[in-house]
Order: structure tokens, then C-alpha cells, then sequence
């Protein structure tokens, strides 16, 4: 069964937090590096992308308890897995290697999860599992400027970006990822140069996967950080053949659903939603439940909006689990063609 086969026939559940489920562990700068970089000239503590390299059985692990709570689809462990990201810890050239492992990483750990349950993947039926490539926004924004006193000087331009993704993508196509999912997106032109490298490494390697999109709108102004309406971002990125868009991060579900609405009614493929688990507290931290969560998603799922749900910031599988729970209930959004007008 493929994915658009399997979102057909229900709401897809998305896994949670990476960095959420990492900070459990509490690790050192000796974790981070092993071995092989213990002589590394950078601090790397913070960069989780390398674990997947490093403490891979840490992620595969995190893989396994969403896949156990009941995601149809988890990421790979790959957020900011690119050299312009990595250069914060002078990681950039392991940038294809990182994506690769981490996309291996999380096949593994579904055939674990196919092998423990006796689970055919080739068989009829709604057990498939699928990787999605997670693809972040960068460090970087090609929009705006980070200095106030230059509002016209630009820290990246659009060729440095897509030649970044484009390692990026190669990485994770050869790991065997199911599907691309660009996320997180608060600046459409990042998303524009990583939608024009996924197609042109198609084009190279003449094939493709699913295209997924997911955007950040990043306050009550209702826009992205470089000032998007959702209506505009739609279109914005609406050239690339989607699978699915929608929004994360940022908010939690009772703030973000409105957005997600708006994509819904004008959107002609598949929709998302996987906000954080609530708006944070004075000290960063997210104290909505899985029960609490769970009841604000099932709004989403009786207003028929969206075909993908999952959670982002502060999200832990016992809140996918939640999720899963109640969309057995639902049916998915049925695509149609709308009009943006």
C-alpha cells in the first residue's frame, strides 16, 4: 500500500518531538561526539542531528515509541542536516552522511516494528509504515535581513540554499525515505529553494516521493515570519506537485486550527496540522497533556479539515498516542478542487 492509498482510506498520524524526546536523555558532549569526533575541533553538544551517527540506537529508539503509539508516519532525524546548519558546529562536510544514516536509522526501525508485530508490509491493509524526510528551515532566512541598520543585506542567497538541500535530499533518498517533508517553513523563499532542488534531484535521478510542506505561522498576526497570509503561502508554493500542506510548530492546536482551515477549504491536496503541545510556560516548557491535546485535535477532526495529524514542540508519544486514539473515529478530508479567489 502506498501513502496516497493508505490517506485515502484514513487520517494519517504523524509522529511527535525529536528534540522533545532527546532532552530526556540528558546528554553530555561525550555522547554527542563518540568516538569518532572526540577529537572533533568544535563543540557539537546540541547538534542532534548527529546522533543518528553517533547514538543512533538513542533515535531508533525514539522511532520505535512513536511507531508503538501508533504514527503512520515518522521523521527522520534530520532537522537542521544541512551544511549551512551544521557550519554552527564545522560539521558541514557529513552533511549527505547524517541524512543517509538517519534515514537508514528510521527504516530500521520500522522493520523492527514490522518484525516484533509479524507485519507484512506487502499485504493488503492499514498496517504500513512510512519515513518522511524532515527537511528544516535553516539558520538562515533569504527574505529578511538580520541587521537592523541593513534592512537590504541578505545572510544567504537562493543558489547557496538550494545547493544545500540539494545534498540534503540526495542523502535521504538514498537512505530510502518514503516521502520529502519540508517543514517548519517561516520563510517561503527557504521553502521555494528547497521545492526547487527536490525537483531538479528528481529530475537528476528520474524518480520521485511524496512532496510534503508545512508552514509556521508564528503569532495572532495570522502570517508566516516573512509576513505570508495562509492564503499566500498556499500559492506561493502551490507550482510543486504537493501531497500534502499544512502548518506546525509555533502554536498550539486551538491557535493554529483557523490557519489550517484556511488551507483546507482552498487547498486541492492533502492537509496537515501538527502543533505543539500548547504555547509554552515562563520557562520554555509545554504543560498541555495528551488527554488535553487530544481534545483540541478531535475539533479538527469533526470540522473534516485535515488528513494528517501529529504534534511538534513538547509533543511525546503519549500524545501521538492520544491522537491515534481518536482519529480511528474519523474519516478524512475528501480532496476537491477550490478556487482561490
Amino acid at each position: 500500500m502506498t501513502l496516497q492509498e493508505l490517506a485515502s482510506e484514513k487520517i494519517l498520524v504523524l509522529d511527535g518531538a525529536m528534540g522533545t524526546m532527546i532532552q530526556r536523555y540528558t546528554l553530555t558532549e561525550e555522547d554527542f561526539r563518540g568516538e569518532r569526533f572526540r577529537l572533533h575541533s568544535s563543540p557539537v553538544k546540541g547538534n542532534n542531528d548527529l546522533l543518528s551517527i553517533t547514538r543512533p540506537d538513542i533515535i531508533g529508539t525514539i522511532h520505535l515509541e512513536y511507531l508503538e503509539a501508533g504514527a503512520d508516519i515518522i521523521e527522520t532525524n534530520t532537522f537542521n542536516a544541512q551544511p549551512i546548519s551544521l557550519a554552527d558546529y564545522a560539521m558541514e562536510e557529513i552533511a549527505y552522511e547524517i541524512n543517509l544514516e538517519a534515514a537508514k536509522c528510521a527504516r530500521q526501525a520500522v522493520q523492527s516494528f514490522y518484525l516484533k508485530h509479524s507485519i507484512d508490509p506487502s499485504a493488503p491493509g492499514r498496517n504500513k509504515k512510512f519515513v518522511a524526510g524532515a527537511i528544516g528551515p535553516t539558520n538562515r532566512t533569504a527574505s529578511l535581513s538580520p541587521d537592523v541598520n541593513d534592512p537590504g543585506f541578505r545572510a544567504i542567497t537562493f543558489d547557496e540554499l538550494a545547493a544545500a538541500y540539494t545534498i540534503q535530499v540526495n542523502g535521504l533518498l538514498d537512505g530510502g525515505v518514503d516521502a520529502l517533508l519540508v517543514e517548519t517553513i517561516f520563510d517561503t523563499l527557504n521553502a521555494k529553494a528547497a521545492l526547487f532542488a527536490i525537483m531538479n534531484v528528481f529530475e537528476e535521478r528520474k524518480t520521485s516521493v511524496p512532496i510534503m510542506v508545512s508552514g509556521t505561522i508564528t503569532d495572532a498576526s495570522g502570517r508566516t515570519l516573512s509576513g505570508q497570509t495562509a492564503e499566500a503561502f498556499l500559492i506561493s508554493v502551490s507550482h510543486a506537485p504537493l501531497f500534502s500542506i499544512g502548518f506546525n510548530c509555533a502554536l498550539g492546536a486551538e491557535q493554529l486550527m483557523p490557519y489550517v482551515e484556511v488551507l483546507s477549504e482552498n487547498s486541492t491536496c492533502h492537509i496537515s496540522a501538527y502543533p505543539n503541545a500548547g504555547l509554552p510556560n515562563a520557562m520554555g516548557h509545554y504543560d498541555q497533556t495528551p488527554e488535553e491535546m487530544a481534545a483540541l485535535v478531535s475539533e479538527y477532526l469533526k470540522k473534516n479539515i485535515v488528513n494528517i495529524v501529529g504534534g511538534c514542540c513538547g509533543t511525546t508519544p503519549e500524545h501521538i498516542k492520544a491522537i491515534a486514539k481518536i482519529t480511528a473515529n474519523y474519516e478524512p478530508r475528501k480532496l476537491t478542487v477550490a478556487e482561490i479567489v
